[in-house]
């Protein structure tokens, strides 16, 4: 009987399940119910002349078809999800588990096939793995160096195991027990209620819980200095939500349940979509978040009318069209981090920080920073000042015959233009009037979950891996960045993608988010050293072109904001640094993390963001005697931009008549993939 293969119709379309070939016969199923007992046929006895012929045998037990596991409820009535008039179709889940192991070929080729073609096949073992295996002997010592620490360890999980074990055995005779060790109620993966109802899936999850605290207590408790505690509990974060039974078709009852429905088929397009990322990696996988081809730059994104006025090495200075009669006389020059795309400040219309503040009656700049390659290795943070923003600002000085500028610096690119404040102070110019930091660090002291990447070994190993090419590719970024969320940004889409065979739907945010960039050997490397690794900049001891630097000379106004659940700029850390200024300060606290806490237009009225007194001491002190306000703060600091000098011109268009555009907005450079 021939089968039916899968085809492929795009490269996001998902394949077919293969159909049932038609047949005289009906395909087995397997029925939902038990069927009528029959006896087993009697074998033929080869019988000899002298002796009686051999009893029959005795019927064989009722034959009982097999169940959907979903339908194995135990300690619940519920009806199972799944459908069990369908069943199992057995010719079309052979056809599907062909397909999956020819899909399964060839993703494995896509994974050697890069590294084949180059003669570059290795077997080395990656520096983040070394690095955590260092760390979990080092938290492992102290529990092992001491008989009756380890005594104590192994007895609280066994105890606990055995708690479970008992409860689990009770219930499935019947008795109504208390859970053991219930999941976080806001955690999706254990939401569906099949993993309470049937007590083997009950089980796998409590012993998950029960297994990933004791981890975590060992990892928080254990004699180890604090950078090697962090570390412990960052990798133990990966390991958790690697291992979750979520994560897999056979510990995962929603998951199984629609396995047996589609009959196989899920996974079968499901290795087709992880083909398709590791193709697009070139050998790694490039893990699709978002459905990116309903979106494209300057139709539905980034779409803020305006023209590219300068173009460098380094950057294009785009000035955005006014959309009022009068703006602001001095202009606003926007500095964002290099290590993502400009296009999160001006997403689509709805969400654009640079079309409101363009409505305002504010003339807007933006820097639009190259995505580097081999070309661009020693261009460093000193490049970066001079031919980013001091350019940009010689350049809207020449449009708008300004000589200051209120700039504002978010992330990495307000590191940036601190250092450039301090630049200035010490040389003794002004050509930045304001500045406004958005989830900025200038003191990492205690900068967040990303210091588990830098010691010197890790550092060192980085510069290695940047030599060869001159710079680093931006996946090892957005790898980064992914792992400090990992259940939501890595292991949701792995069981989405590749487990349901689902393709995700279109989401602008995470599309702009794995738009990555690449990083240059140089800047990489200064900005590791002096801010990471030696914290140089508040102690005073970074040099740039020879300039020791200060923050404490800097003395124009700064509005600081931080956001209260920030991963990557902490909002304490954030705090702290905004005290190392000399002039005035105005600390804001936005709800919401490093992104949505600062993408939030006052139409969503979402979240919240508190004011209080110039930063002193501790957050958490500053915190207790704060205002809390709802929605957004954008109103608050134009008020407080505005409050700054309010004096208006006629608007000014793109170019102001000096210079010839370039081209329409967004530019080349964004365009330009890692």
């Amino acid at each position: 009987m021939r089968k039916s293969r899968s085809s492929t119709q795009g490269p996001h379309r998902a394949v077919p399940v293969a159909e049932a070939p038609a047949t005289k016969r009906p395909p087995r199923r397997l029925a939902a119910v038990p069927s009528e007992p029959s006896p087993a046929p009697v074998p033929a006895a080869k019988v000899k002349p002298a002796k009686q012929p051999a009893p029959p045998r005795k019927a064989a037990a009722p034959r009982t078809a097999l169940v959907p596991l979903a339908a194995v409820t135990a300690a619940a009535p519920a009806p199972a999800p799944a459908a069990k008039a369908e069943g199992v179709d057995f010719e079309v889940l052979s056809s599907n588990l062909a397909a999956f192991v020819e899909k399964g070929s060839q993703v494995v080729m896509a994974l050697m096939k890069p590294a084949i073609d180059k003669g570059e096949v290795s077997v080395t073992v990656p520096e983040s793995v070394a690095d955590a295996v260092k760390t979990f002997g080092k938290v492992a010592e102290h529990w092992m160096s001491d008989p009756s620490r380890s005594l104590e360890a192994q007895s609280r999980f066994t105890t606990q195991m055995f708690d479970l074990w008992s409860q689990t055995l009770r219930r499935m005779a019947g008795e109504d027990t208390p859970t053991v060790a219930a999941p976080d109620p806001g955690d999706k993966r254990f939401a569906d209620p099949a993993w309470r109802q049937m007590p083997f899936f009950d089980f796998l999850s409590q012993a998950y819980q029960i297994a990933n605290k004791w981890a975590g207590d060992m990892a928080r408790e254990a004699d180890v200095d604090a950078l090697t505690r962090d570390k412990a509990q960052f990798y133990l974060r990966q390991i958790s939500a690697a291992v979750s039974p979520s994560n897999f078709v056979a510990t995962n009852p929603k998951l199984l349940t629609e396995t047996i429905r589609q009959n196989a088929g899920n996974l079968v397009r499901g290795m087709e979509l992880l083909a398709e990322d590791i193709t697009a990696g070139g050998g790694q996988v490039r893990m699709r978040q978002s459905d990116n081809s309903a979106f494209e730059l300057g139709v539905n994104m980034a779409t803020t009318p305006g023209k590219v006025v300068f173009r460098n090495e380094m950057i294009e200075l785009i000035q955005y069209a006014p959309s009022t009669p009068n703006v602001l006389k001095r202009p606003l020059l926007i500095v964002p981090p290099w290590i993502n795309k400009f296009y999160i400040l001006d997403l689509n219309a709805d969400k654009s920080f640079v079309a409101w503040v363009r409505d305002q009656g504010v003339n807007v700049f933006v820097v639009s920073w190259v995505n580097p390659d081999e070309r661009h290795a020693k261009k460093g943070f000193s490049e970066y000042m001079h031919e980013g923003i001091f350019a940009a600002c010689d350049m809207v000085t020449k449009i708008t015959g300004e000589r200051e500028v209120n700039a504002i610096g978010y992330c990495v690119g307000g590191t940036l233009l601190a250092v450039a404040l301090a630049y200035e102070a010490q040389r003794g110019t002004r050509r930045i009037a304001s500045a406004t930091l958005f989830t900025t660090q200038v003191d990492f002291a205690d900068p967040g979950d990303l210091k588990v990447f830098v010691d010197e070994e890790q550092v060192a190993a980085t510069e290695a891996e940047m030599a060869k090419k001159g710079y680093l590719d931006g996946a090892k970024m957005a790898t980064a960045f992914n792992m400090l969320r990992p259940v939501d940004l890595i292991w949701s889409y792995v069981v989405g993608n590749y487990m349901k065979g689902e393709a995700p739907k279109p989401f602008d945010l995470l599309t702009w988010n794995s738009d990555s960039t690449r990083m240059t050997c140089a800047n990489h490397s200064f900005y590791l050293r002096n801010c990471y690794l030696y914290n140089n900049l508040t102690k005073g001891e970074m040099v740039v072109d020879g300039v020791r630097l200060d923050l404490r000379r800097v003395t124009v106004p700064v509005y600081n904001l931080a956001a209260r659940e920030d991963h990557i700029a902490p909002a304490a850390s954030v705090f702290r640094g905004a005290q190392f200024f000399g002039g005035p300060m105005r600390y804001v606290l936005a709800g919401s993390g490093h992104i949505a806490g600062v993408i939030n237009p006052p139409t969503k009225v979402k979240y919240q963001y508190w004011l209080g007194a110039k930063p002193k001491g501790e957050l958490k002190d500053w915190l207790a005697t704060a205002e809390e306000h709802p929605g957004s703060w954008w109103p608050d600091w134009m008020a407080w931009l505005k409050g700054l000098d309010a004096t208006e011109v006629p608007a000014r268009p793109p170019g102001g008549g000096v210079v010839e555009p370039l081209g329409d907005a967004p530019g080349t450079y964004v365009r330009v993939k890692a």
